[in-house]
């Protein structure tokens, strides 16, 4: 098996550095070669005569089947998969001829991906041997000739861009079932655990939702038995409030009404000694005119000849006072003298004579 993938890779290099070669020669030469090509490798299985001193009918055409292989082998050398210089469905039948797949390679020389793609991955001696035995391959510039009507079809989100072409219907349906009886058991065992795992999400979730559901009932029932309790002790405690608002009420009328009373006697006391202190004086002058007046018995008899200075009666100069009984004159000498001390308490009346 080694041996065989030795001499498919020396085949494959020695046809990379024949092509090298050929892709400098002129263009007339280049067309007849493309021709025998086109015959001896994309119709491998039909007995057909190259002619090689044909003149190219379609040189255009020739030109851009060989200016992927001349662009790709300019910038990265000869070492990459063996692309078919032809069209497009001239490798899709090899390709049904031969069994295999195709593999299309867009090739867009500006992108920045492509020179790592094109050294790293195609350059790899381990792709170039899995595709020369697997695939066959066929490349094309992105911007030019098959590759670019190609584009609008295969519609590449970026670069470089690779695509698995099958070449029949039959092909590509026995290499799905082949994959899907190979790679069944693991999606049916995957599938199998992510059904268990929903289930069981589902599962927990329904005993979380339930343990909530009971929580939630249990917190109602001890908030309504709170809630009877508090409407039970309420109205207890209402009427414990009503009676001692009311016998408060009672105790502070009580108090208002003993204050009260006290006011009243204090005043009563007041009055009463203020009438005991006072002394009323009765004034009648010579034109029979009366004036009385309230005197503190402690006041002097001072205090009555200044009242009736007061007065500013007319025709009244110098004067004195008289009681009529017993008749005493209260003149300069009982000035002095309180109205208690004289005898005019608590009421005398005076007569005003003029001097």
């Amino acid at each position: 098996m080694s041996s065989m993938w030795r001499e498919t890779s020396r085949a494959i290099g020695e046809a990379n550095g024949f092509v090298q070669r050929v892709v400098n020669l002129p263009r007339s030469v280049i067309g007849c070669f493309s021709r025998a090509v086109g015959h001896t490798h994309g119709r491998r299985n039909q007995a057909s005569q190259p002619n090689f001193f044909a003149y190219p009918q379609e040189p255009t055409i020739i030109q851009e089947k060989w200016a992927f292989l001349a662009s790709y082998e300019q910038q990265y050398g000869s070492v990459h998969p063996f692309f078919y210089a032809c069209r497009f469905m001239e490798v899709l039948k090899m390709a049904e001829d031969d069994k295999k797949l195709v593999l299309l390679y867009l090739h867009s020389p500006d992108h920045p991906f492509t020179p790592t793609f094109c050294r790293e991955t195609l350059g790899s001696e381990l792709a170039v041997q899995f595709l020369a035995a697997n695939f066959v391959c066929w490349g094309a510039l992105a911007n030019r000739g098959e590759g670019l009507h190609m584009s609008p079809t295969l519609r590449p989100a970026s670069f470089p861009f690779c695509a698995v072409v099958a070449p029949a219907s039959d092909q590509l349906v026995e290499i799905l079932q082949r994959t899907v009886e190979e790679k069944g058991p693991a999606f049916g065992i995957s599938r199998a655990k992510e059904e268990e795992r929903i289930r069981t999400d589902h599962q927990l979730r329904e005993e979380q939702d339930a343990a909530y559901l009971a929580s939630l009932q249990l917190d109602k029932e001890k908030e309504r038995l709170k809630k009877l309790a508090l409407e039970e002790r309420v109205p207890k405690v209402a009427e414990a409030s009503n009676k001692a608002y009311n016998e408060k009420i009672k105790q502070n009328s009580t108090k208002v009404s003993a204050t009260i009373r006290e006011k009243q006697q204090n005043k009563t006391t007041n009055i009463q000694d203020k009438c005991s202190q006072d002394t009323q004086i009765l004034i009648l002058f010579p034109n029979g005119e009366r004036r009385g007046k309230s005197f503190l018995s402690t006041d002097k008899i001072h205090s009555v000849y200044r009242f009736i200075d007061s007065l500013n009666l007319p025709c009244i100069g110098s004067y004195k006072l008289i009681s009529s009984f017993p008749r005493r004159v209260y003149g300069a000498d009982p000035m002095s003298v309180t109205l208690k001390d004289a005898g005019l308490h608590p009421k005398a009346t005076l007569f005003l004579e003029l001097v």
